[in-house]
């Protein structure tokens, strides 16, 4: 017989998955923390209220390590991730990689991921209907990360199965096991390989730093930090964009005032996170001795705790009408990348991704709409979508008419063309579309405002739209005068 304050989550049904945010604004309303069983069987007190989660996160009661649970009492973590990690071995598992993801850092990544999210956009537009999960919400983050971590032959789509079954999964299935010893073979042969063809990412840093001094890292924290910056590097970004696609094509009021005013990207990401946050539960807590978290008295001695980053999202005592997606809210301090000794270390790389991602988007394809109905994934942990049906228009616009952002947007990548265009010397017959994937409307848009921008002419009547004369003469002139733009 269960105990009667117990909550069995099971109770619930489909409707745990489907619709969580129902289910929390329930349990919600009796009270921010509940002892709970969860659908895989095990117990746990679950944290619901904004404040709560938030005072739970910086609580130095809570360990992160697994060997603190009464479950897992004693097993070997020496291993173990900085996720999975309390001070001060996270702390020097941390300072391993963090300049890689400050702010600063990140921001110059921007040309590199400009880049890569315009060639994934040229492929939405030759193929018009596609689900923009796998064609565009996964392999950015993926392609981003491992060429920070230098590793070039990833293949993305067995990449996500192996994540799927590992994050996704509750419980420790015997689908999640083959895959996690999969992709550690996987890691293993990786890592063996680069011992002796080294490269410059950050996986050739770290193997260096062991080399240096083996007490920094050990082989299996080495692993390990590989698997961690892997998946996470890429799971919730993924989430992240797509949600937040979703969620401005399910509410199109919101998508015009975006249309109207491209600023409002910014807040689109800041309220995706909160509003439809890309993990429901941060990583397992445990308690090292009794705590209160809101009235609720805790046991120590390895008591499992789950907070809940999307429950806290949609706190009412936090945020006004918190079921509403509200591009214009101010939705800062939500706890999407958790706070704290463990905030999500590639917050500002997510961040950042999804700006450059949905911002290009939404200017490719004014005419962005649903081709079907998504799926989401069937996970008490992760919040994010299988796929994403969508359809576009092959004909390109542009989101206002704002003519001088335009230009400013466009010469990026005229700018980034330059050393091949000085090399084929401006050459009137050489066609522009052989360089990453301009075509004549662009350049046309790009040549006619530019020239109303700049009041100078820079066509030619006698020399195609699209040849190198026209764009080289017009990238010449953007360089001196950067300033104007």
């Amino acid at each position: 017989m269960l105990d009667p304050d117990l909550i069995d989550l099971r109770e619930f049904g489909e409707r745990y998955y489907d619709d969580p945010h129902s289910v929390y604004r329930e349990l919600r309303d009796r009270g921010p923390v509940h002892r709970a069983l969860l659908p895989d069987g095990r117990t746990a007190w679950l944290v619901l209220g904004y404040k709560e989660v938030r005072d739970a996160l910086a609580d130095p009661g809570l360990s992160n390590d697994v060997a603190r649970s009464r479950r897992e009492r004693g097993r070997d973590t020496s291993g173990a991730h900085l996720l999975l990690s309390d001070p001060p071995r996270h702390t020097r598992l941390r300072k391993l990689v963090a300049k890689h993801f400050t702010p600063r850092r990140v921001e110059l990544l921007r040309p590199r991921i400009e880049q890569i999210v315009d060639g994934l956009l040229d492929d939405v537009e030759r193929a018009g209907a596609v689900d923009l999960v796998e064609s565009f919400a996964l392999p950015l983050p993926v392609t981003v990360m491992t060429g920070i971590l230098g590793v070039h032959d990833l293949d993305p789509t067995r990449f996500r199965a192996w994540t799927n079954a590992i994050v996704v999964s509750d419980g420790g299935s015997a689908e999640a096991r083959e895959a996690l010893a999969a992709m550690h073979e996987y890691l293993a042969g990786l890592l063996a390989a680069k011992e002796h063809d080294k490269g410059d990412g950050l996986l050739d840093e770290l193997i260096e730093a062991r080399r240096d001094d083996p007490t920094a890292l050990s082989a299996a924290e080495l692993l390990s930090m590989t698997f961690f910056l892997l998946v996470a590097g890429h799971e919730t970004t993924v989430n992240l964009i797509a949600n937040a696609v979703h969620l401005l094509l399910t509410n199109p009021a919101q998508l015009a005032r975006v249309r109207d005013d491209p600023d409002l990207v910014a807040g689109v990401v800041e309220e995706a996170l909160r509003h439809e946050a890309p993990l429901k539960l941060a990583a397992e807590r445990f308690t090292t001795a009794g705590i209160t978290i809101g009235d609720t008295a805790v046991p120590g001695d390895g008591e499992t705790v789950l907070l809940g980053l999307a429950a806290a999202g949609r706190d009412p005592d936090r945020y006004t009408d918190p079921a509403a997606f509200d591009v214009t809210r101010s939705a800062g301090g939500n706890l999407a990348f958790g706070s704290g000794l463990h905030r999500c270390l590639g917050a500002p790389l997510a961040a950042i991704e999804a700006r450059i991602a949905i911002g290009a988007l939404l200017r490719r394809f004014p005419d962005l709409r649903p081709d079907g109905a998504p799926t989401w994934w069937r996970s008490s942990v992760t919040r994010g979508l299988k796929n994403l049906p969508v359809r576009v228009s092959v004909e390109r616009t542009y989101m206002v008419d704002d003519r001088k952002s335009v230009v400013r947007e466009l010469s990026e990548r005229v700018t980034l063309l330059m050393p091949e265009l000085r090399e084929v010397a401006f050459d009137e017959t050489s066609d522009l579309r052989d360089f990453a994937g301009f075509d004549s409307l662009v350049i046309l848009q790009l040549l006619t405002h530019a020239e109303e921008v700049f009041g100078v002419s820079l066509m030619e009547d006698d020399v195609a739209i699209d040849s190198a004369s026209s764009v080289g003469r017009l990238a010449e002139h953007i360089v001196g005068n950067r300033q104007a733009l």
